[in-house]
């Protein structure tokens, strides 16, 4: 059986490994700083398998020795948004969490695939990947598959279908500068583009933008965490069955679409070596000139980080 680890056990943690069991994908270790809080999560975890219909081993741990033998690590430690603050608002915070078990990833788990949960997913994923030094096919960020999700709930709605039905594609952060591709999105084959007005794809964006904002406005405290986790443990299933999805990704380029030196969300091919390759598609003006725009903004904050790092090995 294959193993992956979740660093945070917190809702999106306990919920990825949830999702990851009931699908029978892998055993799961849940690592989280709190002594006994992971062992507790864990305990729980399965003594619901048996009404659940799982039978994976998951384990708690607050030992980063626990990462060994991983073959996917999620990163899903640190600090969540309060109302009022945007995703960029926790950088300082969840970079400092990270630091604390970043180095043991790079030498405990040497070849897992990491998959970046903490916000911001962007930035932390440039930032985990230059920190453990790891070839850039095996560090990607989560969130692509979840403005995807939400774009395709938003669009069933709309359209009165079903959600399962509904393909989106987004690019770019995950920002207020994200980019949604109407026509590389689908409901039962057919582009969106031939169902819904320019005003409402218009509003699909910009519904999916707003989505996590909504969500952290509703509960006061604490954000989103189900979407998630479940669009976490999608891509652990993909790599540990080796599903080969093409799927939207924060990625590290080096040329592609024009960029280089920056993590963003783009169209990959994801199977068990993690990035296979980043696909790159016919875009319109319009959008490359928006992908471009979301490069910038993402560059700053990561080409900061870069300085960082240098300054800490210096």
């Amino acid at each position: 059986m294959k193993k992956v680890t979740i660093v945070g056990a917190g809702n999106v943690g306990t919920n990825c490994a949830l999702f990851i069991a009931e699908k029978n994908v892998a055993d799961v270790t849940l690592i989280d700083v709190k002594p006994g809080y992971a062992a507790g999560k864990a305990l729980d975890l399965m003594e619901s398998g048996p009404i659940r219909d799982y039978d994976v081993v998951i384990k708690g741990s607050d030992d980063l020795y626990d990462l060994v033998y991983s073959d996917v690590v999620v990163v899903a430690a640190g600090k969540v948004r309060e109302p009022g603050m945007s995703r960029e608002d926790v950088l300082e915070d969840n970079v400092k969490v990270v630091d604390t078990f970043v180095n043991e990833i790079a030498k405990f788990a040497p070849h897992a695939i990491v998959i970046v949960v903490t916000e911001p997913v962007d930035a932390m994923t440039y930032y985990i990947l230059k920190k453990t030094e790891f070839s850039s096919n095996q560090v990607l960020g989560m969130a692509g598959v979840l403005d995807a999700a939400r774009a395709g709930e938003i669009i069933a709605r709309q359209l009165r279908v079903a959600s399962t039905d509904v393909e989106a594609f987004f690019i770019g952060g995950h920002h207020d500068y994200m980019i949604f591709l109407p026509q590389y999105s689908r409901v039962s084959g057919i582009p969106v583009t031939e169902l819904l007005s320019s005003e409402e794809i218009t509003q699909v964006r910009e519904d999916v933008k707003d989505a996590g904002h909504k969500i952290l406005a509703s509960m006061k405290r604490g954000t989103a965490f189900y979407a998630p986790a479940a669009s976490t443990a999608r891509m652990v299933e993909t790599i540990i069955r080796e599903r080969h999805r093409i799927l939207s990704a924060p990625v590290y380029v080096s040329g592609e679409y024009g960029l280089r030196d920056v993590c963003i969300g783009l169209p990959i091919l994801l199977d068990r070596t993690g990035v296979r390759r980043i696909i790159e598609l016919k875009l319109t003006d319009d959008q490359k000139e928006a992908l471009n725009r979301s490069a910038e903004v993402l560059q700053q904050t990561q080409e900061k980080l870069a300085s960082r790092i240098k300054e800490m090995a210096s």
